[in-house]
């Protein structure tokens, strides 16, 4: 049995296969305690009467580093860099996030200049030793980090990408004091310092914060399932453990042994979203469908990506502001969700988000909560209809959402004069967040969103696709299976995955006369892949090598990552290709320009078994499409004959229109007046407009 759990602001999916099926189950989220909301989802995936098999894997993807970042908890993290260069991080990049704001403060860095200590060491720039490092200044640099006592430590030394000898005997003699060391070159081997240097210390700032995390969660499974765990305990004599993997979503896509995780937890940053990435490019495979964009509004925020075949990946994200080089899925976001909290500014305009109500207190109709959100608007529109939500075993306040929205109403003076025009005005700004989201994604990056499909998703992503895909004038939308927990199927269908990288910088003249040594490189990184897969346990019919280069013309500050068909290919097909790309992205090429090799990737993918995908059958002649009930619902100020259908009911062809909702378990999807609905072989809905 394998279980896959994304665990989200307002609530924790859980998706796993019984008895050939796919099957969904959601609990409140915890957020100051993630662990008991994931014990929680399995115990109920695996107490059925049936289920009779040992959970093989637990896949999870988590928001614990993300959060760690946002919320800047306690953990103190010292930085050992090369003597000189300790106030990187403060200095950063001479580029301004907000060019035109006097008042613009600088995020924070993570290790303040107290924490942050000089090695009195120096490797020139092709790696060579200007100036050894002595016995006597490693020992000086152990009695500086006692003073500060650290919860962890980031080594990053100049050019050590190229030789990692300095690093590697810093961090054996901190080690074997006793601390938690992130080292540069194991992270990030790649040239760029501020960015570099970020990076480690974000891993290292995360990896107490991680491993608390991994850890109470495996204790807690292990208490959950004492049989299991004492029968595997007793073949291996190792500590007990109720899984035989415990793996977890990285932000590239792939995913990762718990170990690593725990050692590189800044790989996860973004684990919760990249699988909604992943599962809703399957959903798109699935109905053949080449250009999407996955649209996925969650509790807390809305997550938005293109899909145009391959999954896109940059080194060049940003975090709560700061610098986050390794390999991630191209994923913006916006604080808009569900949860999000509506409020009146000080100029008397509706503004919704980013703040959320979260799990806890949770929207106003759930009983709990103070403040209107979206998802209380969408409530008292009746778009949730009457049962509640989780297939009604989670009752809606509905009463007590709209007394509190009339009372912020009545005290902010605004125009609205009913709590549905209140409620409209919510979603109408919810929208227009989330449309700039999906243009920042498209239209500011060459692609016309007239040509592509919205697949839309998350516990919200139902109710507002429609609306979104109508004003981007975007060809329909494809609602998947289990919406509301795709990230979590997503999760479950991905593949373990090892990036690696070094970089080279070699011009093109020199690219040519030292492509042997190029493919030594290339070679290298595979075998250090090969043996990292062989250790999760893949045979090598299971595995899978991808080669890329980073290449940009000389004096450029940026690179594109150019995809080698073959590993013998570098030299003037590699050169060639970069050309086209740049054309492609920008517009122009020089083909007379100099170009450079940064960086050489390997991203290593060791197949994993997939869940199902199922055909749902026909209907048959005799039986009818029947609705499950008819309610009226405000469309554009005027009240429409609206039919719910429960999704479990629909059949493989069965076609309706709008208005209409159709409930489920997981998520509610709104389809309003001239809309079409059609439901497809695989049980997905394609939306149109008529």
């Amino acid at each position: 049995m394998r279980i896959a759990i994304d665990s989200g602001g307002t609530f924790t999916d859980c998706v796993f296969v019984r008895d050939g099926k796919l099957q969904i189950i959601k609990v409140a989220s915890r957020p100051h305690a993630p662990a008991e909301a994931i014990v929680e989802a399995v115990r109920l995936a695996s107490a059925h009467p049936s289920s009779k098999t040992e959970i093989h894997d637990l896949v999870c993807g988590t928001t614990v580093g993300t959060n760690a970042l946002l919320e800047r908890r306690d953990g103190r993290v010292a930085l050992i860099t090369t003597a000189g260069f300790e106030d990187v991080l403060e200095i950063g990049r001479q580029a301004r996030a907000r060019l035109y704001d006097l008042f613009l403060q600088k995020t924070e860095p993570l290790a303040p200049a107290s924490r942050r200590f000089g090695a009195k060491e120096r490797l020139a720039s092709d790696g060579s030793v200007v100036q050894a490092l002595t016995t006597a200044e490693i020992r000086r640099l152990l009695r500086q980090i006692q003073k500060v006592n650290p919860d962890s430590i980031a080594l990053c030394l100049l050019f050590s990408f190229r030789n990692p000898l300095h690093e590697k005997r810093i961090a054996s003699e901190v080690r074997s004091a006793g601390y938690a060391v992130s080292v540069s070159h194991e992270i990030l081997p790649e040239f760029r310092e501020y960015e570099r240097t970020s990076t480690t210390v974000i891993n290292a700032y995360l990896v107490p914060v991680m491993s608390s995390y991994l850890r109470d969660t495996t204790v807690r499974i292990s208490s959950l399932l004492p049989q299991q765990a004492q029968k595997k305990s007793s073949k291996t004599h190792a500590r007990p453990s109720p899984v035989a993997c415990v793996r977890i979503m990285q932000s590239n896509g792939g995913i990762i042994s718990a170990e690593q995780a725990a050692r590189e937890p800044v790989r996860t940053i973004l684990s919760g979203p990249a699988g909604g990435v992943i599962g809703a490019s399957h959903a798109a495979k699935l109905a053949r469908l080449d250009k999407c964009v996955s649209f996925d509004m969650g509790g807390t925020s809305t997550d938005v990506a293109l899909l145009t075949g391959e999954l896109r990946t940059t080194s060049e994200a940003i975090v709560a502001g700061l610098p986050v080089a390794v390999p991630m899925l191209e994923i913006h976001t916006v604080g808009a969700g569900g949860g999000s909290i509506a409020r009146f500014d000080e100029g008397g305009a509706l503004r919704v988000g980013p703040q959320s109500a979260g799990a806890v207190p949770g929207p106003v109709c759930y009983g709990r909560g103070e403040h209107p959100t979206v998802t209380d608007a969408h409530a008292v529109l009746g778009h949730l209809g009457d049962a509640g939500l989780l297939g009604g075993s989670f009752l809606l306040d509905l009463p007590r959402a709209r007394a509190q929205m009339q009372k912020v109403v009545k005290q902010s003076g605004s125009r609205f004069r009913a709590v549905e025009a209140f409620a409209q005005g919510i979603i109408a700004v919810a929208n227009a967040v989330m449309e700039k989201a999906i243009r920042v994604i498209s239209v500011e990056r060459g692609h016309d969103p007239r040509d592509y499909t919205l697949i839309a998703f998350g516990g919200a992503g139902g109710l507002h696709a429609c609306d979104l895909a109508a004003a981007l004038e975007m060809r329909g939308v494809l609602i998947p299976v289990f919406p509301g927990g795709l990230s979590a199927l997503g999760i479950l269908q991905a593949d373990v995955v090892k990036e690696l990288s070094q970089t080279v910088l070699l011009l093109a003249d020199e690219i040519l006369q030292q492509s042997r040594r190029l493919q030594a490189i290339v070679k290298r990184l595979e075998a250090q892949a090969l043996h990292a897969l062989d250790a999760e346990g893949f045979s090598r019919d299971k595995m899978r090598f991808q080669h890329s280069l980073d290449m940009r013309y000389l004096g450029q500050a940026y690179e594109l990552n150019i995809s080698l068909s073959r590993a013998d290919s570098i030299g003037h097909s590699a050169i060639a290709a970069f050309h086209r790309v740049h054309e492609i992205r920008y517009g122009y090429h020089h083909k007379n320009k100099k170009v450079e090799i940064v960086n050489v990737r390997c991203r290593a993918t060791g197949i994993t078994n997939k869940p199902p995908s199922q055909k749902i059958a026909p209907r048959l002649r005799t039986q009818a499409l029947l609705p499950e009930q008819t309610m009226e619902l405000i469309f554009d100020d005027r009240a429409r004959k609206t039919i719910l259908y429960r999704r479990n009911n629909l059949c493989a062809g069965d076609v309706f229109s709008g208005p209409a909702i159709v409930a489920e378990y997981s998520a509610t999807t709104l389809i309003p007046p001239d809309w079409r609905a059609r439901v497809e072989s695989y049980g997905q809905l394609l939306l149109t407009p008529k």
